[in-house]
């Protein structure tokens, strides 16, 4: 096969494969069912592409094969003919919308597909993982890291929330506004977490950086639907604030670089000046949450581009209201590493003994920052010990090597 065919079918799938899904299940009402029909799409592109070449546009040849390849489906199961008769007419739109020189314009439903995949009858404890599946297209195994499970669980999962929600009709579209609060809450939280996929990314950068802008895409998605929800407008300024530093996070070497030590300079501007307009539209409706706090912590550590310093004092308090709002060990964490530099790095580190030992064990953050605190309290001993632990809970090439390099000085600091 030739090389360019196979990396025209992977990128495609990459790039489509949650905008095709959510198109093609939007109108069956199936989500295994629209999966099975792409993977075969995809099976034929490797096939056929090598001997007729990579058409024009790959997209609209995998729609218009999955397409066919739904219907034969519907047929083999013997659906009854009015359903079958409505997919038909639905899938009429995507070929008329198929002009001679091969292109296609068909809408996007992630945004539907997403409120279907976080809908009330499916357990909440799967909404997140269903939503970084169907809608962007990762893999179950990558998703059972993140939450910890057997990627055997993690996929008996999916397929049982898929299933539900083709046997309970489950509908998909924004819902009405009386039930939308409860759920927007849900939808957030998942996008934030597919961009959290693509901002830990360090290595894989194409693919992850690929994910991040796929979150943000849902991000002004949501937002363009929902102008007037200020969490909506928080949790687009936190990503692009987040976005708005990916450059500086690895030095001219490819070497890891924490924040405080970015060089302020090598931040985007106009994306920092758009994340900080979105925030104060937000604070214009008069309902703070902890989107808009995280934006707004963000945006204090954007601010030392022009003043040259981090206020600390500023985060300190920005810290305890989300803590408040939303106590996650991330949150907590994180606020006591500010405390640490905001008053003295034991306060900081009689903040992290608050948390539960079984709750940090495994928590590469915790001992990240507990490493850094014990080395700026003197104690290089306990410090090397904290690294060691951080450097072998780390999945990134990139920060073990930085951490390493910490457990280095700190070794140092104590044989001298």
């Amino acid at each position: 096969m030739p090389p360019d065919a196979g990396r025209a079918a992977e990128k495609v799938a990459r790039q489509s494969y949650g905008k095709l899904i959510a198109f093609l299940a939007a109108r069956s009402r199936d989500v295994p069912a629209a999966e099975d029909a792409l993977s075969e799409a995809l099976a034929s592109a490797l096939r056929v592409w090598p001997e007729r070449g990579i058409p024009g546009n790959p997209e609209a040849w995998l729609l218009v094969a999955a397409r066919r390849n739904l219907m034969q489906a519907a047929r083999h199961r013997t659906v009854e003919a009015n359903a079958q008769t409505t997919i038909s007419v639905a899938f009429e739109e995507a070929e008329e919308r198929m002009n001679a020189a091969g292109s296609a314009v068909f809408p996007d439903e992630r945004l539907k597909l997403l409120f279907a995949c976080t809908h009330p009858a499916i357990d909440s404890s799967v909404h997140t993982a269903l939503m970084l599946q169907t809608v962007l297209g990762i893999e179950a195994r990558t998703i059972a890291r993140t939450f910890v499970v057997s990627p055997e669980t993690m996929s008996q999962r999916l397929v049982r929330a898929k299933v539900k929600i083709r046997d309970a009709g489950i509908p998909f579209a924004v819902p009405p506004r009386p039930a939308l609060p409860g759920r927007l809450v849900t939808v957030l939280s998942a996008i934030y977490a597919a961009y959290g996929l693509g901002w830990d990314g360090l290595d894989g950068e194409e693919e992850r950086h690929s994910l991040a802008g796929e979150a943000i895409w849902l991000g002004r998605a949501l937002l363009a639907v929902l102008p007037d929800e200020p969490e909506a407008i928080g949790l687009l300024s936190l990503m692009l604030h987040c976005e708005a530093r990916r450059s500086a996070r690895r030095d001219d070497s490819g070497r890891y670089v924490p924040l405080d030590e970015q060089d302020a300079a090598a931040w985007n501007v106009i994306m920092i000046a758009e994340a900080d307009a979105l925030l104060r539209k937000a604070s214009g409706f008069d309902r703070f949450g902890p989107f808009q706090c995280q934006a707004a912590i963000q945006s204090v550590h954007a601010a030392r581009r022009l003043s040259g310093t981090t206020d600390w004092q500023a985060l300190t308090t920005l810290y305890a209201a989300l803590v408040m709002m939303k106590p996650t060990l991330g949150a907590r964490v994180s606020q006591a590493a500010v405390i640490g530099r905001a008053t003295s790095a034991t306060a900081g580190l009689v903040q992290l003994d608050k948390l539960d030992p079984r709750d940090i064990a495994s928590y590469q953050p915790y001992w990240a920052a507990r490493a850094f605190l014990l080395t700026q309290a003197g104690d290089d001993t306990a410090a090397a010990d904290a690294y060691m632990t951080a450097i072998g809970l780390s999945d990134s090439p990139a920060v073990r090597d930085f951490l390493t390099g910490r457990l280095k000085e700190a070794r140092q600091a104590i044989s001298s």
